[in-house]
């Protein structure tokens, strides 16, 4: 005997089916909507503004019908240390090359600090040194720094190539379906872009 099924249930298998219809050729996910925010330590005073992480919501709430929340202990963003032996030459290939914009520098001189482009943020720290030995480079292939995705990757990578950035692997599609492309920063960091399409 089958149980009755309320309203709710039956609303949710039809949104279900839609979904399924609507993105079936959709190879991987992505969240829909990002949400972030900033405050001000005045109190404290530092003068620092203090981005909050983004936090991903996709389409207002996650799989099982929860909604992810402010205080939710969920992960919700990551942001790679990249380290760089001259900090002045790579906050300007950051800014003036790859388009990102300054969050914050620390120290005097600087010595650390953060640039963002829409979702991504890397964490910039100068060290003393070369940030690669010979060693490491010659035992493995392209050690990646960070990933970086978006939806469509043709449109930055031609802003790059405008740029004149020099691409350490082109534009390409791999075996799994995503399109990358891999930029080397002056210190020898890789940085690999992906994307569904081009």
């Amino acid at each position: 005997m089958r149980r009755p099924v309320d309203r709710r249930e039956r609303v949710l298998a039809r949104r279900r089916r839609r979904i399924r219809v609507r993105f079936r050729d959709t190879q991987f996910r992505r969240p829909r909507r990002l949400v972030q925010g900033a405050f001000q330590l005045s109190d404290s005073g530092f003068g620092v503004t203090v981005r909050l992480h983004p936090q991903i919501v996709p389409h207002g709430g996650r799989r099982d019908g929860s909604v992810l929340t402010m205080g939710s202990s969920e992960i919700v963003a990551a942001e790679p240390q990249l380290f760089v032996t001259d900090f002045e030459r790579a906050i300007g290939f950051y800014v003036d090359t790859l388009g990102f914009e300054v969050a914050f520098t620390y120290g005097e001189p600087p010595f650390y600090g953060q640039v963002r482009r829409g979702g991504a943020s890397l964490n910039l720290r100068k060290v003393n040194g070369p940030v690669y030995d010979g060693n490491f480079l010659a035992t493995e292939h392209d050690p990646l720094a960070a990933t970086l995705t978006t939806y469509k990757l043709g449109p930055l990578h031609d802003e790059y190539q405008a740029a004149g950035v020099v691409f350490h692997q082109p534009l390409q599609t791999e075996e799994w379906g995503s399109v990358t492309f891999i930029v080397k920063d002056p210190d020898g960091n890789l940085l690999l872009f992906s994307g569904a399409e081009a």
